[in-house]
């Protein structure tokens, strides 16, 4: 690339020169014309091989040093085989083509592009099944850049009050595609869906117009003759369930629990990150009943497709959660209880039963407490202290092993 003399031209400069056109150095030229005073860029076309000039903006809104930036960046398409002006006029034609987008196009483009990132499977199904019934019959074919609040209400009001969960989770969704379609200049301003300093001014918080449901869960005192009722169950899932119950884990962790996760030897069950709701590895001591479940289970190893603990009919798949839920429906003698609701009676034992400090419990839950109190936990005895804390659950469960 031969020399170029450049920055001949000062921030002064620009605004006293008189009627005429002026060049810094290289590719990068001023024209006054009275009280105008305008930044071009002269090339010869890589395509062409003509002469060409490219303005690019005022004086007044483009300052000297942004406009010897331009100036190189044209250079350096040059150099490339590129004509800078006709690669401007294919991004304005892309702009408008995609300025056009709708809600639904747009909607569909964000969860194609971030559902690989996302745990579970089943999630892209649910965003597209919420949206359809929820938002798109109202913003659908809408231009994603004319979307305003009052689409937003449009969509809210009629399920915030009777269906406010539902509510909140769409119009947490709807906000993630706005920015996302912000992000790719197809609309301006600000996101309509955002809750804080907008939509909180219109709509009352969703903790005054709805109680929390928690998940029904198993009373404690009669957590005994429930397991005592799956133990005698031959089926799989009952196992599943028991041990759901044993390790205070969550229904999909047990289920798709493999036995490379497990440590006989150090009675130890590691679920990796990619698996845990907290995307962090997560440890779990094994008491003697669930060491009994393991084993009782061992014979299905190898017997199916795949390395499941728990797998079920399908080939390489492991238990439904239906599958647990029904053989707990049997075990409790109802259907107000949940497979997930055993955490929550865990919970309970653990701080009504028991003097383990809190942190301990809701570490054996796996939730997250705070990175500070995490690591001073873990720099103790955390481990051990879990140890025993599911070793006198599992007393509170006393039932015949499997």
């Amino acid at each position: 690339m031969p020399r170029i003399t450049s920055n001949r031209l000062t921030a002064r400069t620009v605004t006293s020169l008189k009627d005429g056109v002026y060049g810094d150095g290289g590719n990068l030229w001023l024209t006054v014309k009275g009280n105008t005073r305008s930044w071009s860029i002269r090339y010869k076309s890589p395509v062409t091989s003509k002469a060409r000039e490219m303005g690019i903006g005022s004086a007044r809104d483009v300052s000297l040093a942004d406009a010897r930036k331009k100036a190189t960046e044209a250079r350096l398409l040059v150099m490339e085989g590129i004509d800078p002006l006709i690669q401007r006029k294919e991004e304005k034609a892309t702009r408008q083509r995609e300025n056009g987008l709708t809600f639904d196009e747009v909607a569909d483009r964000f969860i194609r592009e971030r559902a690989p990132g996302w745990s579970a499977k089943s999630a892209p199904e649910r965003w597209r099944s919420s949206l359809r019934q929820h938002a798109c019959p109202r913003v659908g074919q809408k231009l994603i850049s004319a979307i305003d609040t009052d689409d937003i209400l449009a969509i809210l009001r009629p399920i915030w009050s009777e269906k406010t969960e539902t509510a909140r989770r769409i119009r947490s969704r709807v906000e993630r595609i706005l920015d996302y379609a912000r992000t790719h200049g197809w609309r301006e301003g600000e996101n309509p869906a955002r809750w804080r300093g907008h939509l909180a001014n219109i709509l009352p918080s969703p903790g005054d117009v709805t109680k929390v449901e928690h998940r029904a869960a198993v009373d404690r005192k009669d957590m005994p003759r429930v397991m005592a009722a799956l133990a005698q169950s031959e089926g799989l899932a009952a196992k599943a369930v028991m041990f759901t119950a044993l390790t205070a884990a969550r229904s999909g962790e047990v289920r798709g629990a493999t036995w490379s996760e497990i440590n006989i030897e150090n009675r130890i069950w590691t679920v990796p990150a990619e698996r845990m709701k907290t995307r962090k590895e997560h440890r779990v001591p094994l008491t003697d009943s669930a060491l009994d479940i393991l084993q009782a289970v061992l014979p299905l190893r190898n017997s199916r497709q795949g390395d499941f603990i728990f797998p079920g009919q399908r080939r390489g798949k492991p238990l439904t959660d239906v599958a647990l839920s029904k053989a707990l429906h049997t075990a409790a003698g109802t259907k107000d209880v949940t497979v997930h609701g055993l955490r929550s009676t865990f919970r309970d034992w653990a701080a009504e039963e028991t003097d383990f400090p809190r942190e301990v419990a809701e570490m054996a839950l796996a939730h997250v407490i705070g990175d500070k109190v995490e690591a001073a936990y873990r720099r103790g005895n955390l481990f051990d202290k879990r140890r025993k804390m599911m070793k006198q659950w599992e007393e509170k469960l006393s039932f015949t092993h499997p």
